[in-house]
């Protein structure tokens, strides 16, 4: 029979949810039984096992991941976790963005076969541009496509004042990429890549900086690290050849804008005219902004029990949204 540390291990794996651990153990019990001449209990054991591993197997065949690997102890506090549905169809980018994408996803679907040559997959990704134009909603893409969960680094939780306390915490957060395959976002990753040069910065920013240039540098896990930035020209210039690839975003083009307004009316009363009145009425504005202006423009039409769309309201919305925008330009200028 189990040892008492066979014992505390199974009753352990299973407090912490850990299938892989939880089997291990068990498996050392049938090891154990059969040196002792029980057979037949450590076959009844091992086909148990087997037995379990085949119906989890069948059951997550062509579904959804289930959330097995959510952070724990103090990466709870430095990770969030979500798994993504979105795919490509499902974001607006220009041809020159869905050939990057496009080069990621199949890179990183034939890994292996990259691999067995020596080489690598396109997996370090540093994504730069204003904000609202489908930074992160690309890495919930990525994440969706390879069938990946998608961790979030949080950076209030990463960085503090304390001396060496955030590479410390850095540290965990690259372990982890390399226990756990996953895509891991870091958002507004100006906060730790800032220029050392900044006469402002603060020495402690300048030593996580140095941390991630380490640890990036020698990652070698499976897992696809993502970088995204509003202000590129704020990056330390050491960051930039420590990525595979730089995708950098614009504000959406008319064609664009259209592609977008046709999906997000899609099946509403609304001609092509208008279609091309609202197109021009955005321009300059981001995906997020007029996604938002559109959602704006669904929620009144809802409250109101209409079936069309109010066009003076929503322009009026859109203009409404410009005005916001020039004060934040000023602002940030």
């Amino acid at each position: 029979m189990a040892n008492a540390d066979q014992i505390r291990a199974l009753l352990k794996s299973h407090i912490d949810n850990d299938e892989t651990r939880f089997y291990s153990v068990v498996m050392q019990v049938a090891a154990n039984e059969a040196k002792k001449g029980n057979i037949k209990f450590a076959t009844e054991l091992k086909k148990m096992i087997d037995q379990a591993r085949e119906r989890k197997s069948s059951f997550n065949l062509n579904k959804e991941p289930i959330p097995i690997s959510q952070p724990r102890g103090e990466l709870s506090y430095l990770l969030s976790v979500d798994y993504p549905q979105l795919r490509s169809n499902d974001i607006i980018l220009s041809k020159k963005i869905y050939g990057q994408l496009n080069k990621i996803l199949t890179e990183n679907r034939n890994n292996e076969k990259l691999r067995s040559f020596g080489l690598e997959p396109n997996r370090k990704i540093l994504l730069i541009g204003p904000p609202g134009c489908g930074k992160t909603m690309t890495a919930s893409v990525i994440a969706g496509e390879l069938g990946l969960p998608l961790f979030t680094i949080r950076l209030d939780g990463l960085i503090t004042k304390f001396m060496g306390e955030t590479s410390a915490k850095l540290r965990l957060v690259f372990d982890e990429i390399k226990e756990t395959k996953g895509v891991y976002l870091f958002d507004e990753f100006d906060a730790i890549g800032s220029q050392r040069s900044f006469i402002n910065d603060v020495g402690e920013i300048r030593r996580v900086l140095n941390s991630f240039l380490i640890f990036i540098e020698h990652d070698k896990s499976l897992s696809l690290i993502i970088a995204a930035t509003n202000y590129p020209q704020n990056l330390d210039y050491a960051l930039f050849r420590r990525f595979h690839t730089i995708i950098e975003y614009k504000l959406p083009d008319l064609n664009q804008i259209k592609s977008l307004l046709k999906n997000r009316f899609y099946r509403k009363e609304i001609n092509q005219k208008e279609i091309n009145k609202i197109t021009k009425e955005t321009e300059g504005l981001s995906y997020g902004e007029i996604t938002n202006i559109c959602d704006e423009a669904f929620k009144e039409m809802i409250i109101k029990e209409e079936n069309f769309i109010n066009i003076d309201n929503l322009i009026s919305l859109i203009h409404e949204k410009k005005i916001i925008r020039e004060i934040k330009d000023n602002n940030n200028g």
